[in-house]
């Protein structure tokens, strides 16, 4: 064999397990966000704790025919986050940390919202590689103004799609997944009694 194909074939390999080890980028930002109705809301100020790090972290979990999909949790969904706490309380804002004083305390807040995301995903195709199942979990702990623990608020849910539907979206379950979390984000902070 000569050194010019074994480069070839070579250089051939690598590319191949590049393409095998690279994760599928996806985004989990939902079509719709919870609904804003003036009429219903609580009348206090909250905030929420979102920063750049957070913004920028991504993670890779499974899609199908072994290959996986990468994505930036709290990026895309901050929106429908934010919605959420809208959806609920009359003014809401964002904060680069939970632990300064004096930011909470300048913001006004009654509450602060530390989220925390988890998600999984999974495919039941051999052949292509969008999944056809996402599951989001969103636990949220809430600090009063002062800092102290108040209440946690847990939502969780999941979101599918099947090839025929997901061909023209490939982030389908993801985004479905999200946009129903929200929305049972919102059931859980209305039903809360520690944030009345």
């Amino acid at each position: 064999m000569s050194l010019m194909r074994l480069l070839r074939l070579l250089s051939a390999a690598s590319l191949v397990s590049l393409m095998v080890a690279c994760a599928h980028p996806i985004s989990l930002e939902p079509r719709a966000t919870p609904t804003r109705d003036e009429a219903t809301l609580m009348a206090k100020k909250v905030a929420y704790v979102m920063n750049d790090e957070q913004r920028g972290r991504q993670v890779t979990t499974a899609g199908g025919g072994g290959d996986k999909v990468s994505y930036f949790p709290y990026r895309d969904m901050e929106k429908s986050f934010r919605e959420a706490l809208r959806a609920v309380f009359s003014d809401v804002v964002v904060l680069r940390s939970a632990s300064d004083a004096q930011a909470v305390t300048a913001s006004g807040a009654e509450f602060v919202f530390v989220p925390e995301i988890k998600t999984e995903s999974f495919s039941s195709s051999i052949i292509t590689w969008p999944p056809t199942r996402f599951d989001t979990v969103l636990q949220c702990q809430v600090n009063d103004a002062s800092g102290a623990a108040l209440t946690t608020v847990t939502a969780i849910a999941s979101g599918a799609a099947e090839y025929s539907e997901f061909k023209g979206d490939f982030s389908m379950a993801a985004r479905r997944s999200v946009q129903a979390l929200a929305d049972k984000f919102v059931e859980e902070l209305r039903k809360n009694p520690k944030l009345k």
